[in-house]
């Protein structure tokens, strides 16, 4: 999809250099896959590649995470300890969920941006650290400065180059794409390779909003790939579990006619208005694309 390729470009300019890149999209995006790419396009390619979800470590042993710790640092700490900074010099470390990082963490973490160097916990040696910084979040970090609980500076900081994943509703021209991937992959591990979709499954996956991007299709199609009794995934095989608290806006009580209107013009939005790869998307030709367009004008003409 455009929105794809753009990030495909992103990631092919920022990786011939050193600068401290943010990755943003919704949860499920694949933000540490494109954070990935990063490395793997860059000089540091064959040096070490760190990630740390700062969300999914205690509060209390993520400065001995991010930093190391000497011995007797702290109660229990009878050895001492190479932290992530440490483990990542000379390639690129990757900070996930940046947005949850404690205040006091923030400001350490501002530290060793600009400095380039740390201390380990307990320590006072200064460590020099030659490394990538690529950080991710799903937060709203705008937000959360304006509230004071996200440091200024640390902010501009890490958003020297910012690239953002577009959510999977955005990008439906990915979804045979990526489905195509999925059965593959998840047919070859399962031992059932050579597993097809039909058209009216494919439909489904084009209908549905994911909330859960494109980990929710990942899911979908690996549970359609372990349970469908024949060789092709029909609609029934798929199943949807939509979190009714993050799904946007459903179409329910609409006409037939005004649901088909409303997928045309987000699959159109969706490719940027390109038409030939709407109508390859919606599965029908560019004249009969046209005729349908023509008449929602028509129809709007009338209502005005």
């Amino acid at each position: 999809s455009p929105a794809m390729r753009q990030v495909f470009d992103a990631v092919e300019r920022v990786a011939t250099s050193d600068a401290t890149v943010l990755v943003r999209g919704e949860t499920g995006t694949g933000k540490e896959l494109v954070a990935r790419a990063v490395h793997t396009a860059s000089r540091r390619a064959r040096k070490p590649w760190i990630t740390v979800n700062c969300a999914a470590i205690p509060a209390n042993l993520i400065e001995s995470e991010f930093f190391g710790h000497v011995r007797g640092a702290f109660t229990g700490a009878t050895t001492a300890r190479e932290g992530r900074f440490a483990m990542a010099d000379g390639g690129t470390l990757f900070l996930d969920e940046v947005g949850d990082l404690s205040a006091p963490l923030q400001a350490k973490l501002l530290r060793v941006v600009q400095e380039r160097e740390f201390e380990r916990l307990g320590g006072r040696e200064r460590i020099p650290v030659d490394l990538n910084l690529v950080t991710a979040t799903n937060r709203d970090l705008e937000a959360m400065v304006a509230a004071g609980e996200f440091r200024q500076d640390l902010y501009y900081r890490l958003r020297v180059v910012v690239i953002r994943v577009a959510p999977l509703r955005e990008r439906p021209t990915d979804i045979p794409l990526l489905a195509r991937h999925f059965l593959e992959h998840y047919g070859e591990r399962f031992g059932r390779p050579g597993l097809q979709l039909e058209r009216a499954a494919l439909d489904a996956l084009l209908t549905h909003s994911f909330p859960g991007n494109v980990r929710e299709l990942e899911n979908v199609l690996q549970a359609a790939i372990a349970l469908a009794p024949g060789d092709l995934i029909t609609e029934d095989d798929l199943r949807f579990h939509t979190d009714p608290a993050a799904a946007p806006t459903t179409d329910t009580g609409l006409s037939l006619e005004e649901l088909e209107r409303r997928h045309i013009e987000r699959v159109l939005q969706a490719v940027a208005g390109n038409r030939n790869a709407a109508a390859r998307v919606l599965g029908i030709d560019r004249s009969t694309l046209y005729r349908k367009m023509q008449r929602f004008a028509t129809q709007d003409a009338k209502r005005h």
